[in-house]
């Protein structure tokens, strides 16, 4: 399969492909002219990839994540760590945007949105109280 098949395959643009490929995520074979020759098991990486990506899990958690898929002995208690250590920076994300978001709220709120040159927006921006 060339690269445009197994991006539709994949649900992946070329693009990404090549740079899985240049990271070392996956190998594809090369024909005799060098194009590459993509197996189905590489769509399956490839697939396994795009949507460990869509869960937000980085680059390397993936490395990892995959290496886990392959290995037949691996213990599932690895790939469970790797899943919470993930659930927790998302967490710690939500937390951080619920706290921007009361804060901007309560700005909003403050504001009069009306003709006056005061806003407390802004005065909070500047750090100005």
């Amino acid at each position: 399969m060339n690269i445009s098949e197994v991006g539709k395959r994949a649900g992946l643009p070329a693009k990404t492909i090549r740079y899985y490929e240049e990271i070392g995520l996956i190998t594809p074979q090369r024909d005799a002219n060098g194009y590459r020759a993509f197996r189905d098991s590489d769509v399956h990486k490839l697939a396994f990839l795009a949507r460990a990506r869509a869960l937000g899990f980085p680059i390397e958690d993936c490395r990892t994540l995959l290496a886990l898929y392959q290995d037949e002995t691996r213990a599932s208690s690895d790939v469970k760590r790797v899943a919470l250590e993930h659930l927790t920076q998302i967490d710690d994300k939500i937390a951080q945007l619920r706290g921007m978001r009361d804060t901007l709220a309560h700005l909003v709120e403050a504001c009069h949105g009306d003709n006056r040159p005061d806003c407390p927006i802004l005065s909070d921006l500047a750090d100005e109280g």
